[in-house]
């Protein structure tokens, strides 16, 4: 299999907030848009994010037609999380967590959207070999 491009679909009441949160705060474009759908790209990634009114009737299945946002990070890497985290802090995101270091070497931080989703920044910093 050779796979050429992914997507990640996140079904969210509001669209055009999800949607405004990504470009406004970390430099996503919108692609396409029709009504109850909106599909962004970013110029560094070859991902996109696509949102979907919640209740959609052309989704399928059905029966999955529910919410996105409980238990779901949505997590990108990036090279200097402090510098971004402030950037998006002052410009009036939602924070859910401040920049924290994991032993492991992971630091991130966390915001809300005003559908809820989590996003979560993160940046590898090393440990060095005494701290784990």
């Amino acid at each position: 299999m050779q796979i050429t491009r992914t997507a990640v679909s996140l079904n969210v009441p509001d669209v055009a907030a999800s949607a405004g949160f990504a470009t406004t705060h970390l430099g996503f474009t919108e692609q396409m848009a029709a009504d109850g759908f909106v599909s962004l790209t970013h110029p560094d990634t070859g991902t996109n994010l696509i949102f979907l009114a919640t209740g959609l009737s052309t989704f399928k299945p059905a029966d999955k037609a529910g919410p996105a946002g409980q238990g779901l990070l949505l997590v990108f890497e990036l090279a200097d999380l402090d510098a971004e985290f402030e950037r998006i802090r002052a410009a009036g995101a939602q924070v859910v967590t401040a920049p924290e270091t994991e032993p492991w070497g992971e630091r991130f931080c966390q915001f809300t959207d005003p559908n809820g989703l989590i996003w979560q920044l993160v940046q590898w910093v090393d440990q060095g070999p005494d701290q784990g």
